[in-house]
């Protein structure tokens, strides 16, 4: 049997342990791991690769500095100022989407969560409104955001990256708002409408982090009045303000958004603005263990073919006769599914190249059917493994696997119209 079968057969035991969630769901990623390795499809230096892969320690770092917003009593001035306006639960998730896909259009979409989220748990569990309800469109609003700008997401930059190293005209830094903006409009109306629907009104976790968390927040009422709160309060934001800047100017100051990442977890704990065990505390190790371990998956679906033996298979069934409007669709799809169990940045690497072969088989402009791939590659709605964001929110939301599809799942296909309709207008087929 070879590695690609192997890899495939494995992803598909994967699907089947996180749908039903036989066991946790950081277990079935770890399964996944070993299983790789000891039927050797990868080997023991890939085995544990995905701790030390930049997107873990990203998120890793930016755990501590969300969690200093919290302790310090930050977020709890946040959460007022926002339920002053924001008063019902619709109100609130329309105010967490626009100011999440703000953020994410400059920032990587795991920070903005990572950021936000513990505002977004202290408003739910103040109010008394279902975490679930609000911390799935701050997802969605993270990844619709990153399709504003060539910055708000690595699989955009990815696409770039192909283009240039092909002679291809690239994408301006605005451009991708010509669809990114609609696209987050409407996922803004259909998590109101349709999407709040489909959510599911679950009961809010009460694990030790969300207990210790209740403990904070009782500590720093009864703390307001301390000289040394508005204190660490300040560092705690201008900490937050320098690592937003530096992640912004990543190019130009030139360290890499994980080492800023950690950076500022260090200076959180050498400030004393959070003492060493809270940023220990903070850290959700089951989302880190889901997003490291399920990392060889990626590379194992990259490096032995696998990947694009789904790709090459799907686009085989349509034949050469297929018009452009169905290759954009079919690229579409291909490049979603793949984004659902392997990072979105190696999803737009791998179908970058095959897009331009297609496009230019068709004579067509291969700047339209890149954009796909790269609306694709960020539309992991469907899968809590898709995306960094969508990992960090399983917890804390209480979510359930087949969750992320009933909600996921109609958005793609809105989002599928809309790329088929919006993107020839805006990069047309033929000049």
């Amino acid at each position: 049997m070879s590695a690609a079968t192997i890899t495939l057969l494995v992803l598909l035991l994967a699907a089947i342990l996180f749908v039903t969630e036989i066991i946790p769901v950081a277990a079935t990623a770890l399964v996944v791991m070993f299983l790789l390795y000891l039927t050797g499809v990868i080997d023991a230096a890939t085995v544990f690769s995905g701790f030390t892969n930049n997107i873990v320690i990203l998120i890793t770092g930016m755990f501590v500095i969300g969690a200093a917003l919290f302790e310090t009593g930050v977020a709890k001035k946040i959460s007022n100022l926002i339920t002053k306006f924001a008063k019902t639960e619709k109100q609130l998730l329309l105010a967490i989407m626009v100011i999440g896909a703000s953020l994410s259009a400059f920032l990587s979409n795991t920070s903005t969560t990572a950021v936000l989220m513990p505002i977004v748990i202290l408003i739910a569990d103040n109010m008394g409104f279902s975490r679930a309800k609000l911390l799935m469109p701050l997802a969605y609003a993270t990844a619709l955001g990153g399709l504003i700008t060539l910055v708000g997401t690595n699989s955009n930059l990815a696409a770039q990256g192909v283009m240039e190293n092909e002679g291809i005209p690239v994408f301006g830094f605005f451009e991708f708002a010509k669809i990114g903006i609609p696209l987050t409009v409407i996922g803004i109306i259909y998590m109101m409408t349709i999407g709040y629907k489909l959510i599911p009104t679950r009961e809010n976790p009460k694990d030790e982090t969300a207990i210790a968390k209740e403990e904070a927040a009782a500590a720093i009422a009864a703390s307001d009045s301390q000289k040394d709160n508005p204190v660490k309060q300040f560092i705690a934001v201008a900490i937050l303000i320098l690592t937003i800047i530096f992640m912004v100017f990543e190019q130009q100051i030139g360290i890499p958004l994980h080492i800023v990442s950690i950076m500022g977890a260090l200076l959180i704990v050498l400030t004393r603005t959070m003492t060493e065990k809270q940023a220990y505390k903070s850290l959700d190790m089951s989302t880190i263990i889901l997003v490291a371990g399920m990392m060889p998956l990626a590379t194992a679906l990259s490096e032995t073919g696998a990947a694009k033996m789904i790709a090459e298979t799907v686009m085989g069934s349509v034949g050469n006769g297929a018009g452009p409007y169905v290759i954009t669709a079919l690229i579409f799809i291909i490049t979603t599914v793949l984004t659902s169990v392997m990072s979105n940045t190696a999803a737009a690497a791998l179908m970058a190249p095959i897009a331009i072969v297609i496009a230019s088989s068709m004579g067509a402009d291969p700047r339209a059917i890149l954009m796909a791939v790269c609306i694709g590659a960020s539309a992991a709605y469907a899968s809590p493994i898709g995306t960094p964001p969508n990992t960090m929110i399983y917890s804390p939301g209480n979510y359930r696997f087949i969750d992320y599809i009933k909600c996921g799942l109609p958005f793609i296909i809105i989002q599928l119209i809309i790329c088929v309709l919006l993107v020839p207008l805006f990069w047309p087929f033929y000049n």
